[in-house]
């Protein structure tokens, strides 16, 4: 059914009952739960410890799984494993998992319930379960057959779901907006404020900036990893190519075919099945005619190597292996040689070695090298002269921008008094906007909330704000409020406005006691997995 509703999933009436599918189903169908406090989703291991109940990684998995559709559902191609990771989807799961099991303990002790009516209505108002407008039994039957679950465990699963939704909504609906509330809102929306404010910048600043010899000696020493110069080394080195020698390796039937099924991933046809050992046997034979050069190649390396590797001669090792060496100049690790360019597992072990040292052999796609580090130069801090101006910029933007910070503080507490001596400018007047645009200062959302708690008897915050690169120290210069008499028809409706907010609010804060409240065990291997 699922494979169906996919296919024609572009139609607005499939793709609406495919979303209703995949959301009634997370945390209910899928998620195993179990019974009492033996644990939700009976399996080996577990995701998470909720004082008694244990969530298993099977329910962990399936939760993850299910968020993890929904969301492939919505952004389609544009739902990439960077995108997965940026939406944290794992510690989503396991955290939703946990707070159901939370709400569910404490619905219990609460008495709340949930009645075999209410559940047959909840399942029966399903549109995924429903023909022309109305339930449909046997599209049920099917449905739930499609997906492998059973009748009792979907109305179980749906039980849990609604009594879920039952103890959120007891919690919300003891929400209420006071009178007080409400016309705070209402003079939030509605008052226009003009603001006196006095900005400061680095930029501004820079030159009242007085530096030392000893201020730049200090600030390089402290900040030595900055300015040092990355270790170096040069290299003598030889590849041993094994393209020539494959032919020279005879393979056996039996090899071959241990060779193939050891591999299959690598003969496939365009539906990524495998292709049969007879259809492919050639293309076999060469593969493990150059997999058994190359491991021969490598012996014999290793084996030259090991027996004269106390003489450091290079040269020697080169010669009974039939290769010529090559030196490299120094060099860094971010900066190497063209020759060298892109073998990452030869320089790793390179910048191992102490210098005089032979190293190898080390396989990469190019051959088999073997090595000597013929000099190594330790990262070292230049003297202050080489570095100087580097130094000075630095230190100069960083002391501009505290003593422009400083200054801003020191300027709203002025404003606090009487602001004599401040430059001061004024906006416009203006209204509250939700993006956070205030005239002649910029875009800053904590600064537009600020300044709207502002009054006459409070008419400056207790620190200035940073804008983009300046800080912002402000006054309030005029606040027009809003017609009293405008709010007793406005009210209601701005209740219902701030009401949503609220609830989610004290939802929150009661899930975050419930969890203070709880003794909650992460499995240590999820935990490290999800970082």
């Amino acid at each position: 059914m699922l494979d169906v509703i996919r296919k024609k999933k572009e139609s607005v009436v499939i793709k609406a009952v495919f979303v209703i599918i995949v959301l009634s189903f997370i945390g209910t169908i899928f998620l195993v739960w179990g019974k009492g406090d033996e644990g939700m989703g009976r399996s080996a291991g577990y995701a998470a410890k909720v004082d008694r109940t244990t969530i298993s990684l099977e329910a962990y998995q399936n939760a993850y799984q299910n968020m993890a559709e929904t969301y492939r559902q919505i952004f389609g191609a544009n739902f990439t494993p960077e995108l997965e990771k940026q939406l944290n989807l794992r510690q989503q799961a396991i955290d939703r998992l946990i707070d159901s099991t939370l709400i569910i303990k404490a619905a219990k002790s609460q008495g709340v319930s949930v009645s075999k009516e209410e559940i047959s209505a909840a399942i029966a108002g399903m549109s995924a379960f429903q023909q022309n407008g109305s339930f449909d039994f046997g599209l049920y039957q099917q449905m739930l057959k499609a997906n492998r679950i059973t009748p009792d465990a979907f109305e179980e699963s749906k039980k849990r779901e609604l009594l879920i939704e039952k103890t959120r909504k007891a919690v919300m609906d003891k929400v209420v907006i006071s009178d007080d509330e409400a016309l705070k809102q209402f003079h939030k929306e509605q008052d226009k404020l003009e603001l006196s404010y006095a900005s400061f910048s680095a930029a501004d600043v820079s030159a009242e900036v007085k530096l030392g010899d000893a201020d730049l000696q200090d600030y390089l020493t402290k900040n030595a990893e900055k300015f040092k110069s990355p270790e170096k080394i040069a290299l003598s080195w030889f590849v041993l190519e094994n393209s020539g020698q494959s032919h020279v390796q005879a393979v056996t039937a039996e090899e071959q075919e241990s060779f193939y099924r050891k591999n299959m991933d690598r003969y496939v046809d365009k539906d990524n099945a495998p292709l049969p050992y007879e259809q492919v046997k050639e293309r076999v034979k060469a593969d493990a005619q150059r997999q058994k050069a190359a491991k021969a190649l490598y012996e014999k390396a290793a084996d030259t190597l090991f027996q004269n590797i106390k003489s450091g001669d290079l040269g020697l090792v080169a010669a009974k292996l039939g290769a010529k060496t090559q030196d490299t100049p120094l060099f860094s690790a971010n900066a190497a040689p063209a020759a060298l360019a892109g073998e990452t597992a030869l320089l790793k072990k390179a910048f191992e070695l102490k210098q005089g040292e032979l190293g190898g052999p080390v396989e990469t796609a190019k051959g088999i090298y073997i090595f000597k580090v013929k000099e190594k130069k330790a990262a070292e801090l230049p003297p202050l002269a080489q570095v100087r101006t580097t130094v000075e910029q630095q230190l100069r933007a960083l002391k501009a921008a505290e003593l422009a910070k400083q200054k801003a503080v020191e300027a709203q507490k002025q404003l606090a008094g009487n602001g004599a001596g401040l430059k001061l400018q004024a906006t416009p007047a203006f209204g509250y906007n939700s993006k956070g645009d205030l005239p002649g200062i910029g875009n800053s959302k904590p600064l537009m909330e600020k300044v709207f708690e502002l009054t006459t008897a409070g008419a400056t915050p207790s620190e200035p704000m940073l804008v983009g690169n300046r800080w912002y120290a402000v006054r309030l210069k005029q606040r027009n409020a809003a017609p009293q008499a405008d709010f007793a028809p406005r009210k209601d409706e701005v209740k219902r406005q701030l009401l949503p907010a609220k609830q989610e609010e004290a939802l929150r804060a009661w899930l975050k006691e419930l969890r203070s409240k709880a003794k909650i065990v992460y499995n240590p291997a999820l935990t490290a997995a999800n970082q």
